[in-house]
């Protein structure tokens, strides 16, 4: 299986002793490759650079790839986000991958000022500006939201292969859009019923239309393997309270059968967490990465990577 981690780089953690967000990354990135993971996953807040970071520690870790999971486009460019992903493309020789997300009507409009509207047009466009500025390092896009043009080259010496482009499209529009111009999807708190019946097929079909190779389907998966599952409980309602009022998330939650974020949490031991992973990739996801497995402290993240490191290396 081919399995991977996110994590943060907040130094609030018991192992920061460094106080430096950026070496506390780097640490954690060794110590995942370490445990024989292969891939290390950022998010974007809006604190660290992810794009950034995340070349960063590919160059430190020259055994891990890395993504984003995921910056959001709202209140930023394709020539920007391209020139960033083409450096940490060449900082991880070949090892990065780009992650982006459309984000929340909230976050956007407190944090940007910016109105969250028409997100799948400027998606589209976003997607479409940022491809050849990607493969080629020009572009000439006059959209109706966006524009991007190149007076000089945007390409980036090094940044080879061309960065992949994941999308974290779950509902309908996002996954069409996603498939006719990405590489693949990223989605988060979908579970294997809503992956197997949904995303993997309409993904596929947007990209056969649009004639592109099969999409990558990286799911991300809340999970920690511990002993102590109702604290792991409590603490995974905290920290996905906020998904339960995004319409995209209520939508796949309840298609789940579920009624709350926190209910697609993996939460138990070893066997319990091994048999949940492998229920992804039966229901067509080609990697998969796990979140939150800090989420009853460090003892128990440890016990989570060792496990996805073995399960790495025999599957």
């Amino acid at each position: 299986m081919n399995l991977g981690v996110a994590f943060h780089s907040s130094t609030s953690g018991t192992d920061s002793a460094s106080g430096n967000a950026v070496d506390h990354a780097v640490a954690l990135g060794r110590r995942a490759a370490e445990a024989g993971i292969r891939s290390a996953w950022l998010g974007q807040l809006f604190d660290h650079d992810a794009i950034g970071l995340a070349g960063i520690i590919a160059r430190e870790v020259p055994d891990l790839t890395v993504g984003t999971s995921a910056v959001p486009v709202f209140g930023r460019h394709p020539l920007l986000v391209s020139s960033q992903a083409q450096t940490s493309q060449a900082a991880a020789h070949g090892r990065f991958r780009l992650g982006l997300a459309l984000g929340t009507r909230h976050l956007t409009e407190s944090a940007f000022g910016l109105p969250f509207e028409r997100p799948i047009a400027r998606l589209r466009e976003f997607l479409t500006a940022l491809r050849p500025l990607l493969e080629t390092g020009t572009a000439d896009f006059h959209g109706e939201l966006l524009t991007a043009t190149t007076p000089y080259s945007a390409a980036v010496a090094g940044a080879e292969p061309t960065v992949p482009v994941l999308v974290a499209a779950m509902g309908p529009q996002a996954l069409d859009v996603t498939g006719e111009l990405a590489d693949g999807a990223l989605p988060f708190l979908a579970g294997p019923r809503t992956l197997g019946e949904e995303i993997v097929p309409r993904l596929t079909a947007a990209a056969e239309r649009a004639g592109r190779p099969a999409p990558r389907v990286i799911a991300a998966v809340a999970g920690v393997v511990t002993d102590d599952v109702d604290a792991a409980r409590e603490k995974a309602a905290e920290t996905t309270a906020l998904y339960d009022r995004i319409p995209s998330y209520q939508r796949v939650i309840q298609l789940e059968g579920h009624s709350r974020a926190a209910d697609l949490v993996v939460i138990g031991d070893e066997d319990h967490l091994a048999k949940a992973l492998r229920s992804y990739f039966d229901a067509g996801a080609t990697e998969v990465f796990l979140t939150q497995s800090d989420l009853t402290g460090e003892d128990d993240r440890q016990r989570t990577w060792r496990l996805l490191g073995e399960l790495t290396t025999t599957a």
